[in-house]
């Protein structure tokens, strides 16, 4: 075999390297002018790197303190174990050894934390495929490991790497883990409290002993974190309550000796409850005194309160915001006086200078168009910074339920100290969804559902959905398509058409069968900003069989009148106003909407129908918010004839009045719960977390006081038979309202919506259908 004349010569200059009498090591030999540059040991990494980083160039006189700064300068890049330079002639040579590469990494045994985390944390560190492998690197990562473990309480846990030498010097890195099981706590101790109980500070905590929820909140496993946190309430609770020299003078952690338990204890100093004694507002205001007075949350004669202070500063901060002062600030100065244990407060307003919004950078949105981002948007480039427009951007883009997540960040602009760029990240969360799912009711009995929906088709924002629905109670389908923006102006416009079968008997509220056919078309207008208004145009057919051969007289009249079959076309009004801040655990806002709808010619029915619901929410802590509502609707005909029964309103059930059967509230005939044409109903609710799951935006509990009736429809009894007619009363009597109370609890889970709830009747009349214990579990129709 010949060789080529470079290879050659890399062959003698490798030969010389090792040979003693070839060449004279860097700190021997004398300066001299470099010809040539020769790099061996080169596997993985490219000449040109090594070049890069080289500080001798050709041409250039190299002397010893030249040459040991090369080898320092290329053995801190990290991706050499090995590096020395000589000389041959006047040639330079380059002789390294590198560090492997790592050709795979595995984790075995890691459960607390999710495959995505350990990843993430392995590439941040350097410990990533097809990189240089470092030993004190995977040093780091296991200790790392280990901190981490031991902060969540896995004082047992054992983790040890294995490094495989492989081929073409390459490395296998395994690293096995042991988790062990979690310290659970034992006991927490409070020291040093008077003014409060230790049980009441104890609450504060997301972590304790265990409780009922535990199983749950798994609240009773130790977590390094939590505790932190824990300890940060309890600091700020003493704070809002006036206790300004507050402090935590100790907290310990004790594991018993076999690492299963742990005992905490937290030392506390309350020290003396201050007051306010004044509040001023000084700086330059820009707005008139008297509109920002109106937002101090903290007056004369109360308890001095970091959480009203801070309140203050964001009200006057926000306020400012919304009039391009996006830079303003608010610095509370207190002037303590610890002989009176009081307070003055001064809070100095600084604006800052005015800035306008340059240009709206949307990122992250990769399957939907740019522009279903930005015709949520009210604030506008170009024109003036404002806080709460900004605010009410992010909520109207949450509300599409296309994004788990949106995050707005000011930019400033180079040059330009009245300009703000806006960039707004959104994490878009799944719209197209194809599911079979199983559900029960203690309603309905078991429910079988599919559909097949996308709610942002093809990243436009219009939404297209079919679904099939199985049950206790009959069938349904549905097949919809809306587009939220077929104009650039928002008018919306959807259509829907749909088939159910419905079986009432099954529920013994009522002994028929009604199959509807139909669809509608919908038209949405945005009117103001809170304020929608939805105009809708349907029809239906309807078909209506009697299970007994001797139907109560209410059924019976309704055939007499229509026959089996029916027709109707209907016309619908819907205003609606909405301010509430979530569109599924609200917590603040006004929620309001009045539905008219009337059955019209050319179909044979004539009714018209007015609803009106509204729900207000008013938060009063961070995670304890409360709730009114109150529903009212009446139906009538127009033709003289009777209102189509399987149009009255019913009541009962988890959605409405819990601890009753679902429709059974109301009037009775033979028996069988008839509904009304009048329905009222009222409710109180106080919304709060799970007990450990503050955090968790999937679950809410709810404790409850509700009351309500339908009626219009009144049983007559002559004797032989029981009869019906129909009230005008437009109110209902006091006497007749069945109200309950109760404890729920609401969780997004995997297979759709969970409710549950227990609620006790607390005004049961004889013949009332009653049921404390109600649960639905996926899509119920």
């Amino acid at each position: 075999m010949r060789l080529s004349p470079r290879t050659t010569r890399a062959l003698t200059l490798s030969a010389a390297v090792f040979c003693a009498s070839a060449f004279v090591p860097a700190w021997a030999f004398t300066p001299f002018t470099v010809h040539n540059i020769e790099i061996q040991g080169l596997q993985h990494i490219t000449p040109g790197t090594v070049y890069n980083y080289l500080p001798i160039h050709i041409g250039e006189s190299v002397d010893d303190a030249l040459a040991q700064k090369a080898v320092q300068d290329l053995y801190s890049t990290g991706f050499f174990r090995d590096v020395s330079i000589a000389r041959s002639g006047d040639d330079l040579v380059v002789v390294v050894k590198e560090r492997p590469i790592i050709a795979s990494i595995e984790t075995k045994g890691i459960k607390a934390f999710s495959k995505d985390e350990v990843e993430s944390t392995l590439k941040g560190i350097g410990l990533e495929v097809r990189h240089i492998f470092n030993q004190a690197t995977l040093d780091q990562v296991v200790q790392g490991l280990q901190q981490q473990y031991e902060g969540m309480g896995y004082y047992d846990a054992k983790i040890t790497p294995h490094v495989e030498t492989l081929p073409r010097n390459r490395v296998a890195i395994q690293i096995d883990v042991e988790q062990g099981q979690q310290a659970t706590i034992k006991q927490v101790n409070i020291i040093g409290n008077h003014a409060f109980s230790e049980n009441r500070l104890r609450g504060l905590f997301s972590i304790g002993a265990p409780d009922a929820f535990s199983f749950f909140s798994k609240n009773d496993r130790y977590s390094q974190e939590k505790f932190s946190k824990s300890l940060e309430k309890l600091n700020n609770f003493y704070l809002d309550h006036g206790y300004l020299n507050f402090a935590i003078e100790s907290s310990q952690v004790q594991i018993t000796p076999n690492r299963r338990f742990v005992y905490l204890t937290v030392n506390v100093h309350e020290g003396d409850v201050y007051h306010i004694s004044k509040v001023d507002l000084t700086g330059d205001l820009i707005l008139p005194r008297s509109k920002l007075e109106k937002l101090i949350e903290i007056h004369p004669g109360e308890r001095f309160s970091k959480a009203n202070i801070l309140a203050t500063n964001k009200a006057i901060a926000d306020e400012l915001g919304n009039y391009g002062y996006a830079f303003a600030n608010t610095t509370p100065v207190p002037t303590v006086d610890p002989k009176t244990h009081e307070v003055a407060l001064n809070f100095q307003v600084d604006p800052g200078h005015r800035v306008y919004i340059r240009r709206i950078d949307i990122s992250n949105n990769n399957r939907s168009m740019d522009y279903v981002v930005r015709r949520q948007f009210r604030q506008m480039e170009g024109s003036l910074y404002n806080r709460s427009l900004i605010d009410r951007s992010k909520l109207r883009l949450e509300q599409t339920g296309f994004y788990q997540n949106v995050t707005t960040k000011t930019v400033p602009v180079p040059g330009h100290p009245d300009q703000l760029d806006l960039d707004v990240a959104v994490d878009e969360r799944p719209t197209g969804s194809f599911s079979v799912g199983v559900g029960y009711s203690n309603a309905q009995g078991f429910l079988f559902n599919g559909s097949i929906t996308q709610k942002n088709f093809m990243g436009t924002g219009n939404a297209l959905s079919f679904s099939a629905n199985v049950g206790g109670l009959g069938s349904a389908f549905n097949l919809s398509y809306t587009n939220p923006y077929f104009t650039p102006d928002g008018i919306s416009l959807g259509f829907n058409v749909f088939r159910n079968d419905t079986n009432l008997s099954t529920l013994a509220v009522a002994p028929y069968q009604e199959v509807d056919l139909g669809g509608a078309v919908t038209l949405g207008i945005p009117v103001l900003e809170y304020v929608y208004d939805y105009m809708s145009l349907g029809f239906t057919h309807t078909n209506i069989t009697l299970d007994t051969s001797n139907p109560i007289p209410l059924y019976q009249n309704y055939i007499d009148n229509y026959g089996n079959s029916t027709n109707s076309f209907t016309l619908g009004n819907q205003l609606e106003y909405n301010t509430t801040n979530s569109p599924i655990f609200p917590t603040k806002g006004l929620y309001t909407s009045l539905d008219l709808k009337a059955a019209v010619p050319p179909g044979n029915l004539r009714w018209y129908k007015a609803e009106v619901k509204a729900n207000y929410y008013h938060p009063f802590t961070s995670w304890l918010s409360g709730g009114l509502g109150m529903r009212y609707g009446f139906i009538n005909s127009f033709s003289g004839k009777p209102v189509p029964f399987f149009n009255n309103f019913y009541l009962g059930g988890p959605l409405t009045l819990p601890g009753y059967q679902t429709y059974a509230v109301g009037p009775q005939i033979d028996g069988y719960p008839v509904g009304g044409t009048r329905e009222l109903l009222l409710d109180a609710n106080l919304y709060f977390p799970l007990p450990g799951l503050e955090d968790n935006k999937n679950f809410r509990l709810n404790a409850f006081v509700a009351s309500g009736w339908v009626y219009g429809v009144n049983a007559v009894n002559d004797g032989s038979t029981t009869n019906y007619a129909y009230s005008n009363s437009y109110f209902p009597s006091l006497g007749e309202m069945r109200t309950t109370a109760g404890i729920g609890l609401l969780w997004i889970s995997p297979l759709g919506p969970l409710r549950l709830s227990v609620a006790i009747p607390l005004d049961k009349k004889p013949g009332d259908l009653t049921q404390p214990l109600q649960f639905t579990v996926g899509n119920a129709f």
